[in-house]
């Protein structure tokens, strides 16, 4: 991707701004903008480091980096507020954890008598370098959402809860037809879309910091990716 190409893309990471709005930030004209954008001229030094204050990017970034990789695949950026809720989690470190993860957590919500199960996942940081390096095990966390008012009577899963929270979410259409590109960008992009809009990544033990929640729509598989961020 171009300069002008990532410029155009972290102008609309800040709902909407036009183009008229960045000049006038800039103190540029707004043909000054587009020919940025079309690959017509490039920014003075001074104004590319402008440019990068605004969008809290590097310069290496901006100028080098294919900042929205994957785009077409990527939809409805936006902050939600995620009410409070209740959860059980299992955590798995094995070659294929998703699948033993996910398989076990839907096998207790089956178990618990939860029919639609509302699950979602996130990679399980508590790896040691031999298990990744020799063994090649990763970690991978599952967790059921628990009904409001639902009361799990099976033993051995802990329930925990969560506040509510803001959280940065994006949305991956067909994310398994390159997982290990698609799913990656998504978490880029959003934290592109967090720095560019002033907010900051939460890390509090109480929250979980980021997780993901798959799903059908229209028979195409679809995800949404979660980031917590500061209110």
């Amino acid at each position: 991707m171009s300069f002008g190409q990532n410029l155009q893309f972290l102008r609309r990471m800040r709902r909407g701004m036009t183009q008229e709005d960045l000049a006038e930030r800039m103190s540029v004209s707004r043909q000054t903008v587009s020919k940025w954008e079309t690959g017509e001229a490039y920014p003075e030094i001074d104004k590319a480091a402008e440019l990068c204050g605004i969008f809290s990017c590097t310069m290496d970034a901006l100028f080098r980096e294919d900042m929205g990789a994957g785009s077409e695949a990527f939809s409805n950026l936006r902050v939600e507020k995620v009410k409070a809720f209740s959860y059980v989690r299992h955590a798995v470190i094995s070659p294929e954890p998703e699948r033993d993860a996910l398989g076990r957590i839907r096998d207790w919500a089956r178990e618990a008598g939860i029919r639609e199960p509302d699950v979602i996942g996130w990679d399980f940081p508590h790896v040691s370098q031999e298990q990744i390096n020799v063994f090649h095990m990763h970690g991978y966390a599952a967790a059921c959402i628990l009904p409001e008012g639902f009361q799990p009577s099976k033993n051995g899963l802990q329930v925990i809860s969560q506040p509510e929270q803001d959280y940065a979410v994006i949305t991956v259409r067909d994310p398994f037809k390159a997982p290990f590109t698609l799913i990656p960008n998504a978490y880029k992009t959003l934290m592109a879309y967090i720095q560019a809009n002033g907010r900051r990544a939460v890390c509090r033990e109480d929250v979980i910091g980021c997780y993901e929640k798959t799903y059908a729509r229209e028979g195409i598989d679809h995800m949404d990716v979660y980031i917590a961020v500061d209110s």
